[in-house]
């Protein structure tokens, strides 16, 4: 007669290894999405960084160019940025793989919010991109420009460093334009009201400069390009948050403080 919590426990122990198995698969799906489309560009990978290094290379004076510190710079570069980019393109597959993983384990209002939610945030993601891109190098490519001019110093950059600072700034305002997701997920999980996000408001301005200047080149227009749009998101997540999660109730504590 076998042994009731031994057969618990191996079924715990099965169940636990069918769900690592799942994950190895998902993990392996997601990275072999990434790759087709990476070997489908591969062979577009110069005309890609160039694209990706036209806001740079427009700024730049009269036969300007950009240079290569590395040996093997030239060539692992642009297979890094059509890597990011096929990253990019193939994102929703990973997120798929990641969800169907996930779901089994949520309840059915959850599976309802989680498409939405990874939906807005990739398409938020991506607006944050298209804004650095379009908007933040080249203001701030003009404005190095400008500095440099007086000092009769010839503008030019390594493409290694371009890469990382491009990499750096489609990062930091990605992240930026998730923030009224955050906002409306706080506010639906009961973490805050709308109430006291706008008493938090002050606080959220003061943080926005500080991480601009952190982020963004040390002049004033960089660090405003980076503020001004997370503070306006901040406002945009309370707005969209009163209007998809509706009033709330007061907080326990204040209303149960006594008189």
């Amino acid at each position: 007669m076998s042994d009731p919590q031994q057969t618990q426990d191996e079924g715990t122990e099965e169940t636990f290894i069918s769900h690592l198995v799942e994950l190895r698969d998902r993990i392996i799906r997601a990275g072999l999405a990434v790759i087709v489309v990476f070997v489908g560009l591969v062979y577009w990978a110069p005309d890609i960084f160039r694209l990706l290094a036209r806001p740079l290379m427009q700024n730049l004076p009269k036969d300007g160019k950009m240079i290569v510190t590395d040996v093997t710079g030239s060539f692992f570069v642009p297979m890094k940025v059509t890597m990011m980019v096929a990253f990019v393109i193939a994102l929703p597959i990973v997120l798929y793989q990641i969800w169907a993983f996930i779901a089994p384990g949520l309840y059915q209002h959850e599976k309802k919010l989680v498409g939405p939610l990874v939906g807005s945030s990739y398409t938020l993601f991506l607006c944050g991109m298209a804004f650095a891109y379009f908007v933040v190098f080249p203001t701030i490519f003009r404005v190095m420009a400008h500095y440099n001019a007086p000092l009769g110093a010839e503008m030019t950059t390594d493409i290694d460093n371009y890469l990382s600072f491009v990499l750096t700034m489609f990062l930091a305002f990605g992240v930026t334009f998730e923030v009224p997701i955050v906002v409306v997920l706080l506010v639906r999980m009961n973490l805050l009201t709308i109430k006291k996000l706008r008493e938090i408001r002050p606080y959220v301005i003061v943080g926005a400069f500080v991480i601009s200047a952190v982020v963004t080149p040390p002049d004033v227009f960089s660090q405003l390009i980076l503020a001004i749009p997370l503070i306006v998101l901040y406002e945009a997540g309370i707005i969209a948050a009163r209007l998809i999660v509706g009033k709330q109730p007061a907080v326990i504590e204040e209303a149960s403080s006594p008189d």
